[in-house]
């Protein structure tokens, strides 16, 4: 297994995915392509209203809306990336659907310590130029939540050799346990740090995971009364569903000081 690769999508320039590559696979085997491009594997089509507060960014990327005018991604997706040009597809699961809303962003707050997926701190605060009237998610704060089954949602890619989709996917993942994915990431030459980061999937089977084009995506659960919360964001991994190999997501109840001085700054 060769090198890491985010969970963004695969249209991002080829000089750009190159410069997020090639410093962490530099000498290793081309077999493990650890991945910054992201989609869901095995998933199920949303319906429509499903998951309201999940967004699409024009970066490749998903998030979502975790305030009015505030979106919440992985700072992989936008870090050195100019803020103009920048914008938000919200209110629907067809990317196509003209009914969306679309807007632009206007300033992003990246985690302090992010320099690549696998070093950690891999998440993000956007400001919106304009409230959107659509439900939000609360970030999960409590460690509590960081065990059990998840979903996670997004427009990537079905399969390692598939583009990005139109409609938007969700999939059920279980935790995997931390030493699990410290072992294995090992073995595959990176690093997984289990004091940020949470691992999820299925190593031996069936094949579903998120993939190209999801990163920034939300990992979610239930709470005890039905709502949902936001434990993570889809981050990096090794191809998409491989066997052995669960996916990675920012672990948000390790960072909630950070994100909420973050998003009380962009109110």
């Amino acid at each position: 297994m060769s090198r890491y690769v985010p969970k963004r999508a695969l249209a991002v320039p080829l000089l750009l995915l190159l410069a997020l590559v090639l410093p962490v696979s530099a000498g290793a085997p081309p077999a493990a392509a650890a991945r910054h491009e992201p989609e869901v594997v095995g998933g199920d089509l949303a319906r429509a209203g499903q998951f309201p507060w999940v967004v699409r960014l024009s970066a490749a990327c998903a998030g979502t809306l975790v305030a009015a005018r505030v979106v919440l991604t992985a700072a992989h997706c936008v870090a050195g990336m100019p803020i103009e040009g920048l914008s938000v597809t919200a209110g629907t699961v067809d990317l196509d659907d003209a009914r969306a809303h679309r807007v632009r962003v206007t300033r992003a707050i990246v985690a302090p310590g992010f320099t690549q997926v696998t070093d950690g701190d891999d998440w993000a605060l956007l400001r919106l130029d304009r409230e959107l009237r659509l439900p939000t998610i609360p970030v999960n704060d409590a460690p509590g939540y960081d065990t059990g089954r998840f979903t996670v949602i997004g427009w990537g890619a079905t399969a390692e050799d598939q583009a990005q989709q139109r409609r938007l996917r969700y999939v059920e993942v279980p935790l995997v346990a931390d030493r699990r994915c410290v072992a294995a990431y090992r073995e595959a030459g990176y690093t997984y740090r289990p004091d940020e980061m949470l691992c999820a999937g299925y190593p031996e089977g069936p094949r579903r995971d998120a993939c190209y084009g999801d990163s920034g995506g939300p990992l979610v659960r239930r709470d005890p009364y039905g709502g949902w919360r936001q434990v993570g964001v889809v981050s990096w991994g090794i191809g998409c569903a491989r066997p052995g190999l669960a996916g990675v997501y920012t672990q948000l109840s390790t960072h909630a000081p950070d994100l909420r001085a973050a998003l009380s700054a962009l109110r």
